[in-house]
């Protein structure tokens, strides 16, 4: 493989490319016109334009992508992860015209883009699944004498879904009805199909998911486990390698149930499974993502492992040059997803220029990024700035490292979401690992926030973390700063 096209944008495109770069393969860009001067178009060794700003006339144009691959001789295609990563229809004309999609079979993503699909196809590999519907229901008095069969609280969810998109929680019978009215338009809307599926609720879960690798020579390992409990609009901010609360035992027992829904599809290149643990550290398969996932680096931090690379050799019809027992956990790591969002105000997007931008440096630390000072965010796209990932020997030092980071992270311009970093990493919820994916809601109250304590907050953080003193207990400012409004105005 000599040449790779890159059918993404910004920080993945980037840092796909990096590794191409590493490997010796040349490469080829696409850009929409408002992403003309961004850094990975520059840094790649061919560029083309793909059509206006909106998604659907450059990024997901799939016949001009193929056209491109084929008048420059593109051997393949890494889709990165959004657009068409998990797209059926591109990865089959892909493969229809000779050009190696860097990713899984056209079936695998297929029968794992569904849901309802792919809880039937992983019950024969005795993967533990959450109580519910096999079927897509649409009958509402047939939905709802199920759902009290189950047990409330119950969970509507588009088959079809993500991102929250077309869910429902159900608490009892009276409001069945219209919630799942709402569930059927909401994902009819967002994906074109109503297919909804009831399941039951699991209260106060973490959110965690195992890395797997599968190649051509029926050979899966699993790359061990990141937790990624705290969300906003169950969608991650701040996740973590390894699991503050998996046990040796529990990791293998996840890894392994990780390992057969990914047999169960003859899985191939980098993939992730998704599961929910509850209080009581049972877990039930959730999803599988048939792509890379945002959080990849802290797998990589912590394992050593190019994840990237190891999906073009697997693409290339190579054997994984690794083991399961080769694998072993190094250190810990922790990755805050850097947003133009403003925290403050349900996190929505806070498009503006990047007036002041400046990226923090220092040992074990990581920015995965695709803008450059000066750049405007465009509103076209997912409003994500960086990827700030710190690598540390323990749990406690990545959290005092990516602390002194978000503190030399200088952003102006726009709202971000490294103050809520800040006030993640310093609250005792999550120091002493004791949170799920109710994080936000139980705790982020910012309107509850007192300015004047921002100061003293700050100040201590920044003078701690400059002197290193081995005194410094991150419990103890968490206690500090769970009633401080962190201003991303620096």
């Amino acid at each position: 493989m000599k040449k790779i096209l890159v059918a993404n944008r910004g920080e993945i495109a980037l840092r796909v490319m990096r590794t191409c770069k590493q490997m010796g393969i040349s490469t080829v860009a696409i850009y929409s016109e408002a992403d003309r001067n961004s850094p990975h178009v520059r840094f790649a060794d061919e560029a083309v334009c793909v059509g206006p700003a909106p998604s659907k006339e450059s990024y997901l144009k799939i016949d001009t992508i193929i056209d491109i691959c084929k008048n420059l001789q593109v051997d393949g295609v890494h889709p990165g992860y959004g657009f068409l990563s998990e797209n059926a229809a591109f990865a089959k004309a892909c493969q229809e015209n000779g050009i190696i999609f860097i990713g899984p079979s056209v079936e695998a993503i297929e029968v794992m883009g569904s849901k309802l699909a792919a809880k039937q196809a992983v019950s024969k590999f005795d993967v533990p699944l959450v109580p519910g519907t096999d079927q897509p229901i649409s009958d509402v008095g047939e939905a709802k004498k199920l759902a009290e069969k189950i047990g409330f609280p119950i969970l509507i969810k588009a088959s079809a879904g993500g991102g929250g998109k077309g869910m429902r929680i159900v608490n009892n019978t009276e409001e069945f009805e219209e919630q799942m009215k709402l569930a059927v338009s909401e994902a009819t809307s967002a994906f074109g199909d109503g297919s909804v599926f009831i399941e039951k609720f699991v209260t106060s879960p973490r959110h965690i998911e195992i890395q797997v690798l599968g190649d051509s020579h029926g050979n899966i390992v699993y790359l061990f486990e990141r937790d990624c409990s705290v969300q906003r609009r169950h969608q991650k901010v701040v996740e973590e390698a390894p699991s503050a609360v998996l046990t040796p035992e529990l990791r293998k027992q996840m890894g392994e149930a990780a390992v057969q829904v990914a047999k169960s599809v003859n899985y191939l290149g980098a993939g992730t499974v998704e599961f929910i643990v509850n209080a009581n550290l049972d877990f039930y398969f959730l999803e599988m993502n048939t792509r890379l996932q945002v959080e990849h680096p802290v797998t990589e931090m912590v394992t050593g492992i190019d994840l990237v690379q190891e999906q073009i050799k697997i693409a290339r019809g190579e054997k994984i040059s690794f083991s399961q027992d080769d694998l072993k956990l190094n250190g810990h790591a922790i990755e805050l997803r850097v947003y133009a969002e403003d925290p403050e105000n349900n996190f929505l997007p806070d498009i503006g220029k990047l007036e002041i931008y400046i990226t923090p440096k220092g040992d074990g630390i990581r920015v995965d990024d695709g803008f450059d000072e000066g750049m405007d965010i465009p509103i076209y796209y997912d409003p994500m700035i960086a990827k700030l990932i710190a690598h540390g020997n323990n749990r406690q030092d990545a959290i005092q490292k990516l602390l002194k980071a978000i503190q030399d992270y200088k952003i102006e311009g726009v709202k971000t979401t490294l103050p809520f970093g800040m006030f993640v990493l310093n609250h005792a919820a999550f120091t002493t690992g004791n949170f799920d994916t109710k994080f936000v809601e139980n705790y982020f109250h910012p309107e509850k926030i007192n300015q004047d304590e921002l100061t003293l907050a700050s100040v201590l953080v920044a003078q701690l973390m400059h002197e290193s003193k081995s005194s410094f207990q991150v419990d103890e400012v968490g206690n500090l700063a769970q009633t401080s409004k962190w201003n991303s105005r620096k």
